[in-house]
């Protein structure tokens, strides 16, 4: 198995080296769809586009005052953690917010702070929660991205809505979805890791559980009887556990910063763990990726990295 990592080391250096940028790049204004599939998605390469979505209604009618107008009485789905944590690896197990039904104005309450709550509150359900619970919003944007669309010739399967408080993390994933991440408000922070560094990312297997609120204000942990254990990664990167997870020195994480009118590209099967600034705005696409090679490929660095651990 020495070998086999020695491999790995240098597939990651390579991958660095031959089509991996420093930091992420910035493109000023949208390609054309050819462009951006040759350049940007047939590579897997993370960008940050400007000018993308300038035309919005909801860059200037998005505040606390319109949305309580619009959409203020609308019972929406919020996840609430005591920690800000919604699906993360907390204490030996892998906990899930626990998912509250409120008006949208009671949930602008908190987070305008013009009432008090116990635990951190966040509009994070990845369900197309914008066309499903909130499609009185639609029409201050596009509900897909047209030369995404062109260049993968498909609408996006979810478009989300995301707000919340600046204590809302989440923490290091992958999806298996073309993302275009669109900040309307505020700001966003992402770490990003390349596929080609997944040796160095520890996963494992967790079992389910949900945060609950009790009545002393407190919350518990429930677990989820006869539920299978979820592979998830237990690594922090902002406070790393170098002792517990030797590997990780050797990826290469790119920091990102995306603000109010920026969109950014996230490909497929990048690692990426979100930070925002309090109160902050967004809205996604994900785009189904394509089963193809890559993803093959990747399979493939997943079971070597997989074997390599378990010996």
């Amino acid at each position: 198995m020495a070998k086999v990592r020695e491999c790995l080391l240098e597939f990651a250096k390579q991958a660095r080296e031959l089509y991996l940028n420093e930091s992420v790049p910035y493109l000023e204004c949208p390609p054309s769809p050819l462009e951006f599939y040759r350049d940007w998605i047939t590579p897997n390469k993370p960008c940050i586009i400007r000018n993308a979505f300038n035309h919005w209604p909801a860059l200037t009618k998005w505040n606390p005052a319109y949305l309580r107008e619009k959409v203020g009485t609308k019972i929406i789905s919020v996840a609430v953690t005591p920690n800000g944590y919604a699906d993360a690896v907390f204490q030996g197990r892998f906990v899930m917010p626990e998912e509250r039904r409120m008006p949208f104005a009671s949930f602008l309450d908190i987070v305008e702070q013009k009432c008090s709550a116990n635990g951190v509150f966040y509009i994070q359900k990845q369900c197309s929660n914008l066309t499903e619970e909130l499609p009185e919003l639609a029409g201050d944007l596009e509900t897909h991205i047209p030369w995404m669309s062109k260049a993968l010739g498909k609408k996006p399967d979810a478009v989300n809505f995301w707000m919340g408080e600046s204590a809302a993390i989440t923490s290091m994933h992958k999806d298996h979805y073309e993302n275009l991440y669109c900040v309307i408000s505020g700001e966003k922070q992402f770490i990003l890791i390349p596929p080609s560094d997944r040796p160095f990312v520890p996963y494992e297997l967790y079992h389910p559980a949900t945060f609950h609120e009790q009545e002393d204000g407190t919350f518990s942990i429930v677990e989820e009887e006869c539920a299978d254990k979820v592979p998830w990664i237990p690594l922090d990167p902002l406070n790393p556990d170098l002792e517990q997870f030797p590997e990780y020195p050797n990826a290469r994480p790119l920091t990102c910063t995306v603000k109010a009118g920026e969109m950014m590209f996230l490909p497929s099967l990048w690692f990426h763990h979100v930070q925002q600034s309090h109160g902050c705005i967004a809205v996604n696409f994900w785009y189904d990726m394509e089963y193809d090679i890559k993803y093959n490929y990747f399979q493939l660095l997943d079971s070597l990295s997989q074997a390599t651990t378990e010996s």
